[in-house]
């Protein structure tokens, strides 16, 4: 018995001359039920609101405001609610709706709340169907892509494997629609692998805009955590089905031998970092050598405006990024405090240990 995270994207659920959205979804929802009925624990993240709602509408393109986006997406959900409802209870099995956005995952509070609402529905038989809440949440909120979204619910509810769906058989080392050389990949087992093509996909050209570098940045997240992840061609329903019966399909991504815990996973992933401290040379050995909290003595710069409690990236000189916290000062008062002469010689701990995670953890 598994516990999956299945994300299904727009591409896939606008249809084709073949099969209508709603004939989509109903050959989704099968493969979901029967693997729900095998004893396997379900939540799928779906896209598709937004496609739903320009088609409801009439519109020839896709608007690009947010507002106008914000609103396709309001006609569009009850629609593609309706759909996952109907053909999920023709199988006796009920769904419900989680719309989420980056605020919900902000607070460890309010993660701990959205993984254990999940985990409820879980227990109840449910299919949670999550969603971004793409018609309230303003742009500094949106994640911008369900990839994304899925490795942070796979995350939160400690999923075994996440399985994205897209329109692709499998990872290549290029986009093979220009490169005739771009060759297939079936495995991949270290981070490094995946950022050495997240650096290929930001060259330029269609496929760094989008689509797969966002996949890759999600693949990315989940396998830190310890989950398997699969990108698979959603195009064939049979994929899904023999997928989630544990036959392999597309590209596995491997998770980590040494995958971070809970907490530091919500540190690095799930905040939005709000400002940046640039950190001499000694807080940089302190923090990747010798396990240290960030001192005050050890800041050079302060960048951004945030306030106490808030995430904050840690950069040396060159501004590379080296790790990820809370600080425990404003951004004012850290600057405040770099500025003033300390009357006492014990600095003050700005990040510490148990509220940091490194990069290269």
């Amino acid at each position: 018995m598994s516990l999956w995270v299945v994300k299904v994207g727009t591409s896939l659920l606008r249809g084709n001359e073949q099969n209508s959205t709603a004939e989509v979804i109903e050959n989704y929802s099968a493969c979901l039920c029967e693997s729900i009925n095998r004893g396997d624990r379900v939540v799928l993240v779906t896209s598709g609101a937004v496609g739903l709602g320009c088609r409801r509408l009439g519109l020839k393109q896709r608007p690009v405001d947010v507002v106008s986006l914000q609103a396709a997406a309001a006609i569009g959900q009850g629609q593609l609610m309706a759909l996952y409802e109907a053909a999920m209870g023709r199988r006796g099995i009920a769904v419900a709706q989680v719309l989420l956005t980056r605020s919900d995952f902000g607070s460890r509070h309010r993660y701990r709340n959205a993984s254990s609402t999940l985990r409820q529905l879980i227990d109840w038989g449910v299919l949670p169907v999550v969603n971004e809440n793409d018609t309230l949440s303003p742009e500094e909120l949106r994640y911008g892509d369900n990839d994304t979204l899925s490795a942070l619910v796979a995350t939160a509810i400690d999923a075994d494997q996440l399985i994205m769906l897209t329109d692709v058989d499998q990872l290549y080392s290029s986009d093979p629609r220009f490169n005739a050389t771009a060759e297939p990949i079936s495995d991949i087992y270290h981070p490094r692998e995946i950022t050495a093509l997240e650096d290929a996909a930001g060259e330029g050209g269609r496929w760094g805009t989008g689509g797969m570098s966002t996949k890759l940045a999600a693949a990315r997240i989940a396998t830190a955590s310890g989950i398997t992840v699969h990108l698979a061609d959603g195009r064939k329903p049979q994929v899904l089905d023999g997928l989630l019966k544990g036959v392999r399909s597309g590209t596995v991504f491997h998770p980590h031998p040494q995958p971070l815990g809970n907490r530091k996973s919500w540190l690095a992933h799930a905040l939005k970092p709000l400002g940046t401290l640039q950190l001499d040379q000694g807080a940089c050995d302190a923090l990747e050598h010798r396990g240290a909290s960030l001192l005050l003595v050890g800041i050079r710069a302060v960048e951004g405006s945030f306030e106490a409690n808030q995430a904050v990236r840690l950069v040396n000189h060159e501004g590379n990024e080296l790790a990820r916290g809370l600080s425990s000062f404003s951004s004012k008062e850290l600057i405040d405090a770099i500025e003033t002469p300390m009357s006492s010689n014990r600095s003050p701990v700005v990040v510490h240990r148990d509220v940091l995670v490194l990069c290269n953890e």
